[in-house]
């Protein structure tokens, strides 16, 4: 039986990235003191990474055009990281001055969508964020390269394991040790999982490898699941499970933060989460959102949030046991 399947106690950590991957598809404005009262909540869980924003042109993303009010307001709790997406350098400078613990940056191993997302050639976004490496490397703040559509782009089809470990290698070479390899379209399945996941562990032992999945196509806990057995012990989740992509139509959100939670815990892994208090975070974000979440753990509950029986369930009791002594 495969080691997956009996966690043992070993350490799963959780990055929640509903209030910027999740937030930034929504059409209704959420307000700047619900989203800090989020964070609050996401922290109080046991949350040790949260993605608090993006410092992208307000114009771009105007659902997070209070980037830095956000990150400014929250209240820090020790031992948690505050990261959030910056596109470029400008971004970056803004980040720094809202002391944000680490900067992400973004960029696709995919051409077509590299270009179609962020106007940019890949060769183009590589010395884009060169330079911010550099920026933040002078300034001290931790630097996470998220590598988009390494399972597959929407326009392309699959990407060469090959050019995956291409791009891992040029951030690698600028001294980038926190990579995030993101299934941005949820095109990803378990085998195909298993075998990134097992090679850029393997070519990269000192690197801390994040894995980034999209729930579009049913497949997200699995492809956790096949990514944890490959070695992996750090994943992207939603709350709520919100999020998606404008450039690939149908996609849904992130792996619903309290449904992984939830499913780790029950095969023996340590998420560190409070369980309980992430459900109370997700169940406010129907009303500030204005629509029901994609979250299964949200609708039904726990496994074991057990219901009352029918209150006449004495006189059916009877009643079965008469017929059969009849």
């Amino acid at each position: 039986m495969s080691a997956v399947w009996n966690g043992a106690g070993r350490r799963i950590s959780i990055c929640d990235v509903g209030l910027r991957d999740g937030l930034q598809m929504e059409a209704r404005f959420v307000p700047t003191e619900d989203k800090i009262a989020l964070v609050h909540a996401l922290s109080a869980a046991g949350l040790r990474k949260i993605e608090v924003t993006s410092f992208t042109s307000p114009n771009a993303i105007p659902a997070l055009r209070d980037a830095e009010v956000v990150m400014r307001n929250i209240e820090r709790h020790p031992g948690v990281t505050y990261t959030a997406l910056v596109p470029n350098a400008r971004g970056a400078e803004r980040a720094i001055e809202s002391r944000v613990d680490e900067l992400n940056l973004v960029m696709s191993v995919s051409g077509t969508h590299n270009l179609a997302n962020l106007r940019m050639t890949s060769m183009q976004s590589f010395a884009a964020l060169s330079q911010v490496v550099a920026m933040a490397q002078g300034a001290g703040v931790p630097v996470n390269v998220s590598l988009s559509c390494v399972f597959g782009c929407p326009m392309e089809g699959d990407v060469a394991l090959s050019t995956v470990c291409d791009w891992v290698r040029r951030f690698a070479d600028l001294g980038v040790r926190r990579i995030t390899l993101c299934d941005t379209t949820g095109m990803a399945y378990p085998t195909q999982v298993a075998q990134v996941s097992a090679a850029a562990l393997a070519r990269w032992p000192d690197a801390a490898f994040t894995l980034h999945f999209h729930n579009t196509r049913g497949m997200g806990l699995a492809n956790v699941l096949a990514a944890i057995d490959a070695g992996a012990s750090r994943f992207d989740a939603s709350l709520g499970g919100l999020g998606g992509c404008p450039y690939a139509p149908g996609a849904s959100g992130n792996v619903s933060t309290e449904d992984l939670v939830h499913a780790l815990e029950l095969m023996g892994y340590d998420t560190g989460i409070d369980l309980p208090a992430l459900l109370a975070a997700a169940h406010r974000l129907p009303e500030v959102i204005g629509h029901d979440l994609p979250s299964q753990l949200a609708k039904a509950g726990p496994r074991l949030a057990l219901h009352p029986a029918p209150a006449d369930l004495d006189a059916l009791r009877e009643r079965a046991l008469a017929r059969s002594a009849v």
